[in-house]
């Protein structure tokens, strides 16, 4: 995402507020909402899932998962909007890390917010990178992905069969995924 420091939203006090009274009718319908840009926010979501505000973690959750809830994604970059104003952030790589998975005829993951989707067509298991570093990711929501944590990952390897092609894949919501890129 360019950098645009002359115009520069300088407190995320605003969108916090913004976004709160937004939470309280239900999740916020960001995927309707296309306020003008109002500059970017000193706040990025680091590789592990940490957020970073000014520099800082911020160390509240019920901070980060309010900031999550308006999280919206428009090509490679992501955006903080309300219904008023929409303000840039970083992101190193998924937004999201998924930590946790319920394994069995589905496969149900919970992300470091709280997340939880079943994989499936509407939330796909998607493999990048090469076959010596595979990065594994699942679909959260509207374009929105998390990185699948290393644990979990090996428990779906483990978990996984071949496929007719060879390669190893695991079945969930009526859909297969391979494992491998």
């Amino acid at each position: 995402m360019e950098e645009k420091t002359d115009n520069a939203v300088s407190d995320a006090a605003g969108i916090a507020a913004a976004a709160s009274r937004a939470a309280k009718k239900g999740p916020p319908p960001v995927h309707l909402w296309n306020p003008p840009f109002c500059g970017n926010l000193d706040m990025e979501i680091r590789a592990d899932g940490s957020w970073f505000y000014n520099g800082t973690p911020i160390g509240r959750p019920e901070m980060v998962r309010l900031f999550a809830s308006i999280l919206k994604r428009e090509g490679d970059d992501y955006f903080l909007v309300t219904p008023v104003e929409k303000v840039g952030i970083r992101v190193q790589d998924a937004p999201f890390l998924a930590v946790d998975a319920d394994i069995g005829a589905d496969i149900a993951f919970t992300t470091n917010l709280g997340d939880r989707v079943v994989a499936g067509p509407e939330h796909p298991i998607e493999m990048r990178g090469t076959r010596d570093e595979p990065r594994p990711y699942v679909h959260i929501r509207r374009g929105l992905w998390a990185l699948i944590d290393r644990k979990t990952f090996y428990r779906l390897a483990d978990a996984a069969m071949p496929g007719k092609d060879g390669r190893m894949e695991v079945h969930s919501g009526k859909a297969v995924f391979p494992l491998e890129p």
